[in-house]
């Protein structure tokens, strides 16, 4: 009769400790997810101010461009400039 008690009893803590090892992996698997949850929702509003800051200089930059439209260079040969007296290109 002990033998069988004891058997049983030995069973019982043996279902315990199986119980309580999965409870603590479903704790550390959610506590897991939870850093992996937070790490992802900072990455994506870094991307996200990192977007409006890309959009806001786009906006700028075009703005500025129609204020300042960009120098156009012809295709044509340099100029002399004379550079000494005054009587305009040096003669060769």
């Amino acid at each position: 009769m002990y033998v069988i008690l004891a058997i049983v009893v030995v069973l019982l803590v043996a279902g315990l400790l199986v119980l309580a090892d999965r409870a603590a992996r479903v704790v550390r698997r959610a506590r897991k997810r939870r850093e992996a949850a937070e790490r992802l929702a900072a990455a994506a509003a870094r991307a996200t101010d990192r977007e409006r800051a890309r959009t806001a200089a786009d906006e700028v930059s075009e703005a500025l461009t129609t204020v300042l439209p960009a120098i156009v260079v012809e295709e044509r040969e340099p100029r002399h400039v004379a550079l000494g007296g005054r009587g305009g290109a040096r003669a060769r």
